[in-house]
């Protein structure tokens, strides 16, 4: 069985793979609302001004580490006979557990002060936004798996 990096971090996928996980990111920034949806385009709105194409480079930096990440998850559905999207949503705490990881520790390592603060601060309502975040994410990784 082929992993996800193998499926989705390839020449041919990754490019359309990195251009809908920023859709997906960009569309839940946007649909953040209330206090804690201010604080969130805030930061959005100074990590995209770091530099133009800056969110591309960092999901490009991420990419791997993550799809290996949710592979065992992936894996797990297969083998019980349900979408990546259903298994997902079964557990979307378990998936942000798993991406958080990864993010937590590139943040400890962030050679820019600006990114590793804002990402401090951000932290402790991040697992309930990603988790929120999974059914897009889930639909995102359907659209470029192979069907069958």
């Amino acid at each position: 069985m082929s992993t996800l990096k193998e499926l989705l971090a390839n020449e041919q996928t990754r490019p359309a793979v990195i251009e809908d996980a920023q859709s997906v990111l960009d569309q839940e920034v946007n649909d953040k609302g209330g206090l804690s949806g201010v604080a969130i385009k805030a930061a959005y709105s100074v990590v995209k001004g770091i530099k133009p194409g800056f969110v591309r480079e960092v999901i490009d930096a991420l990419l791997d580490d993550f799809l290996d990440a949710l592979d065992p998850l992936r894996q797990s559905a297969q083998e019980q006979g349900v979408s990546v999207a259903d298994y997902f949503r079964r557990d979307p705490d378990q998936v942000a557990e798993k991406l958080l990881a990864i993010t937590d520790a590139r943040a400890e390592n962030a050679s820019r002060a600006v990114i590793k603060k804002t990402y401090e601060k951000l932290r402790p309502s991040a697992k309930k936004h990603v988790a929120a975040s999974v059914p897009r994410l889930a639909q995102m990784l359907e659209r470029h798996l192979p069907q069958g």
